[in-house]
């Protein structure tokens, strides 16, 4: 990518930085460094750009903001947040609150922030491209091309230590060099800057060596390498978004700021904005050529994901979207959350993991249902753990985001339109649920069923595939009328093939917080001919008030007492003793919680311990 436009829009007036560059050289003796915590210091000393965005942020009228190395799910409750914590090994950001809206300010700190090096960039992307042209080889992987773009740097540039000037290094390098003046003048000719808008030639602030080096000061240099890798190689802008962990959702909307959904501060508005069409245009177009899915006005929007594994979206031009070029990206997770971590987050409950523990281990087929941004996949994948170890999975995916913890796990993503029957090189869902049946699976997930793939599914699970999917509905009523009808079509007479739906949702606390729960987890009976409707049975039940998920359905649940025990043997008259296992199990996770293991691999690791060491009563 080039070096793209945008604006920072800082939403406070900066302060006088009388004494910014004299720190940068003698840090020791800054009187604001004196005053930051310890843990802050730490990080200023590594990141020196940092002290320099304290200095021109107004702490007098503000405050030090709080320096966070790991952000906890308490801080939600703060009101007028103003903290900063890192987001990768040379960005932070600055959490600024906004008295006016609802939404506070994101603000990225990178090392290129506070340096105006546009000078500079054309020159040294000039020497760059002779340099790179004579490689042996070009670079194949990101890291290849980072490490070779630092190095190519240090080579074309030379770096004063703290304290010289640059007059004093030219002078000692010219009485000790070498170059006459014309060659000098020869060596520097690429060195001027453009014309002005009143036509005068203006004198570039560059310098350089004797031998042609360009002279930077340490902050410069960072800040130049910073860019150089950021827009060469990244995602220009985008960078500290997408090396954030907080972050879900990053969102363009058109002209105007980029905005995002944080995992502990919720809608943000960053203070990088996009001020003229042209820009976002461009930026979107260089955008989708890095992901290798070039735009066109034929064919303006893409559906892709980047390197990372994040999820985008981008819609070009002004036709199909009035107020400009958008994009949208869905952050792939870096850990998966586990199904403890989710009670913690009072998404479930120690009585409803056991439950789903005990039927997914026996085979039950289920689907995680909600409405957009309901934490369907998170919470699919943390119930992964329940699958027994030995299992052979199959993922089928639009978007590789399940991380199954098995070591026998074939992931499979489809390539093309992803939806219904393929055309020419296309491979969808349809097609690799397909082929997954030829592949004697213990269990088979699927990202999203939202097509003809869905029929496909049912059948799977009438030959005894259990089937794991997410499903776009907001109740179990309009789940059953969109699997019968187009364009999925099952019979009516197959949906209890499907023998668990669990409902989850966003939704508002008293508080004003946002947050996800299981609203309900229900058993499918089937379908009865003579009234027309389904029968469905709720297991567990999510009380808004005391924000509880209760087990309503104790002593009826038909997948526990006709099918599990069953097939485990238990005779009828000691069918109850079914619910004992449950809170077995629960009891099994609290204690498991209680220990600390919360990690998703941890935990998968300690529940096959668990089986191994015949713990379990049943199943194990």
């Amino acid at each position: 990518m080039g070096f793209l436009t945008v604006t920072v829009n800082l939403p406070f007036k900066p302060a006088k930085n009388d004494e910014g560059n004299d720190c940068a050289n003698n840090i020791e003796e800054c009187a604001l460094y004196r005053m930051l915590p310890a843990n802050a210091k730490e990080y200023v000393k590594s990141s020196p750009h940092l002290l320099e965005y304290l200095h021109v942020f107004p702490v007098d009228t503000y405050g030090i903001p709080l320096f966070f190395s790991e952000l906890k799910r308490d801080l939600k409750s703060m009101k007028d947040p103003n903290l900063i914590y890192p987001a990768g090994d040379d960005t932070f950001i600055h959490i600024f609150p906004d008295q006016k809206d609802s939404r506070n300010y994101y603000i990225p700190i990178e090392p290129s922030f506070l340096h105006n090096v546009s000078d500079y960039l054309p020159v040294i992307e000039k020497r760059l491209i002779n340099l790179l042209d004579a490689l042996d080889r070009d670079p194949v992987s990101d890291e290849e091309r980072t490490k070779v773009l630092s190095t190519l740097m240090k080579q074309i540039t030379h770096v004063t230590k703290n304290g010289d000037s640059i007059e004093s290094l030219l002078s000692r390098d010219q009485k000790n060099g070498g170059f006459s003046a014309k060659l000098l003048a020869f060596l520097q000719k690429d060195l001027t800057a453009p014309k002005g808008g009143n036509g005068s030639q203006k004198e570039s602030r560059i310098q350089q060596m004797t031998d042609g080096r360009i002279v930077l000061n340490p902050q410069e240099y960072k800040a130049i390498e910073y860019l150089m890798i950021r827009d060469k190689i990244g995602l220009g802008p985008l960078k500290p978004f997408i090396t954030d962990r907080y972050i879900e959702d990053i969102t363009c909307d058109g002209v105007g700021p980029i905005f995002i959904e944080h995992k502990i501060f919720k809608g943000l508005k960053s203070v990088i904005e996009f001020n003229k069409s042209e820009e976002l245009d461009a930026f979107v177009i260089k955008l989708a050529e890095r992901i290798k899915r070039p735009l066109t006005y034929k064919n303006p929007i893409v559906d892709a994901t980047l390197p990372d594994g994040s999820r985008i979206n981008i819609v070009y031009g002004t036709e199909i979207s009035k107020h400009g070029s958008n994009f949208t990206i869905r952050k792939a997770m870096d850990d998966p959350i586990s199904i403890l971590q989710l009670v913690d987050f009072k998404t479930c409950s120690y009585e409803a993991a056991a439950y789903l523990w005990l039927c997914i281990e026996h085979g039950m087929s289920l689907f995680m249902s909600g409405e957009t941004a309901s934490g369907k996949t998170t919470s699919l994948n943390a119930m992964t753990v329940f699958i027994p170890p030995e299992n052979k999975i199959v993922t089928i995916e639009d978007t590789p985001e399940l991380k199954v913890p098995h070591r026998n796990w074939t992931r499979e993503v489809s390539k093309g339109k992803g939806r219904g029957e393929g055309e020419g090189s296309d491979v969808t869902m349809f097609d690799l649920l397909k082929a997954a049946l030829r592949q004697r699976p213990n269990q088979i997930l699927v990202g999203e069923i939202r097509g003809v793939e869905g029929s496909v599914a049912f059948g799977a699970m009438q030959t005894g595939h259990p089937v794991m999917s997410t499903f776009h509905a907001a109740s179990v009523e309009k789940l059953i009328q969109r699997l019968c009808g187009d364009p999925i079509n099952i019979p009516k007479t197959y949906v209890d093939n499907l023998n668990i739906v669990v409902i989850q949702s966003a939704v508002k606390r008293p508080t004003g917080e946002t947050v996800r729960r299981m609203l309900s987890i229900n058993e499918l009976l089937g379908y009865n001919p003579e009234t027309g409707g389904f029968s469905f049975v709720e297991m567990f039940h999510w009380d808004p008030v005391r924000d509880t998920l209760d087990f309503t359905g104790k002593g009826s649940s038909y997948l526990l007492e006709d099918k599990i025990a069953t097939l485990l043997g238990i005779p009828e008259s000691k069918k109850h003793e079914i619910y004992d296992e449950v809170e077995k199990r629960a009891k099994i996770l609290e204690r498991l919680h209680k220990a600390g293991y919360t990690d998703f691999y941890e935990l998968f690791d300690m529940l096959t311990k668990v089986r191994k060491e015949g713990l379990l009563k049943i199943g194990g």
